[in-house]
């Protein structure tokens, strides 16, 4: 099974829900990609695949700069995972893999 793909995801933030677009390009153990959203796009970094776990770090600008550092695991079409904010703590995201 393949994490590449774009997903439909919710972040469950201290702000509420926010809503992105994760596009994920696999290339060996690398991933790369962006996360679009209603705050901009940031770029997936330091992107690795281990099986069907992902992590990345994306680079935040707005509200205020801070590296979040991500881990998703993907089962099927359904990809769950914790984004940390630092000093804000772990938040839970959710997305649905496109057809």
């Amino acid at each position: 099974m393949s994490v590449e793909g774009v997903y439909d995801c919710v972040l469950d933030s201290p702000m509420g829900e926010q809503k992105s677009v994760l596009t994920v390009n696999v290339d060996g153990d690398n991933i790369s990609g962006t996360s679009e959203g209603a705050m901009g796009s940031m770029s997936l970094n330091d992107g690795k695949v281990d099986g069907n776990t992902m992590t990345w770090n994306m680079d935040m600008t707005v509200p205020m700069p801070m590296t979040l550092k991500v881990t998703a695991t993907v089962d099927g079409d359904s990809l769950t995972g914790s984004v940390n904010a630092g000093s804000f703590g772990d938040m839970p995201i959710k997305g649905t893999k496109r057809a």
